[in-house]
């Protein structure tokens, strides 16, 4: 009997998790939010940047879906704006962070000796050095730009994946089943792509999501200081600073950009649920 009819899995064998209904809310929730992204800013008809004082603080309306802002600016053309510069940003952080991050991983626990010792301590170092001030440090470089978030929030990240990596390597690449496989044979690419990537692409997708998440609250966070992305641009830090003054006369307005980061980061957290943080 296999262990499909005994119902108890056999050593070795990998069973696909089920896809829960939170996680299945949150894929399906972040779908929506990523093509809005994407095809968003084009189909609403109006520029972010155009100014009308006569039309300021307007509410919702045919015209103007989710209302005006202070300026007469179309709100939702510059939060469907905002949220393709964050995610765009956010994406290509962590690909930027992941594939050198995993390739170092792997190449740290396959070689060993000082080529393990020299990218740990590098590791470690970068580590030390909390992320938000290195962020800031790049900020403070070229302020207002995207590519110094996109570097600082980049070099914070790749750690996550080097540590995860080089740990779940070391323990693969010494398996009977990768011993066995080298016996008959197999070259080291195949190895890697029938044994390893299969035991970490679960984990480097929830460390892909929650840095993401990571990435998007924190050029959020550092637009609403004024560190990072500058007005006119349409990004919801940004949105936020610029929407406190008028809280009282139209809390409809600041709510917007709020709702929108902390749907994304929702949508992001609740796409890896029942998974374990690696």
């Amino acid at each position: 009997m296999n262990d499909v009819t005994t119902g108890v899995a056999l050593p070795g064998s990998r069973q696909r998790p089920a896809l829960g209904a939170s996680r299945l809310a949150g894929l399906i929730l972040f779908g929506l939010l990523a093509g809005a992204a994407v095809i968003g800013p084009d189909l609403v008809g109006h520029d972010p940047a155009t100014q009308s004082l006569l039309d300021a603080r307007q509410g919702p309306s045919a015209q103007h879906l989710l209302g005006t802002d202070h300026l007469g600016r179309d709100m939702a053309a510059r939060l469907l704006s905002g949220a393709r510069l964050s995610m765009g940003l956010a994406l290509l952080s962590i690909i930027s962070a992941g594939i050198p991050g995993t390739l170092l991983g792997v190449l740290a626990a396959r070689s060993g000796g000082w080529t393990d010792r020299l990218l740990s301590a590098f590791a470690d170092a970068v580590l030390a050095l909390p992320g938000l001030l290195l962020v800031l440090m790049l900020a403070a470089i070229a302020p207002g730009s995207w590519w110094a978030l996109y570097v600082g929030i980049s070099l914070t990240l790749w750690v996550e994946y080097f540590r995860y990596t080089r740990q779940r390597a070391r323990v693969v690449l010494r398996s009977p089943q990768v011993e066995a496989s080298r016996m008959l044979g197999l070259g080291p690419w195949l190895i890697l792509r029938r044994h390893l990537v299969p035991e970490i692409g679960p984990g480097l997708l929830t460390i892909a999501a929650f840095g993401a998440a990571t990435a998007v609250t924190a050029v959020a966070a550092l637009g609403f200081v004024s560190v990072g992305i500058r007005p006119p641009q349409a990004e919801w830090g940004v949105m936020m600073t610029e929407l406190l003054p008028y809280w009282r006369e139209a809390p409809w307005l600041i709510l917007q950009p709020v709702a929108a980061l902390v749907l994304t980061v929702l949508a992001l957290h609740l796409s890896v649920g029942g998974m374990r943080r690696p």
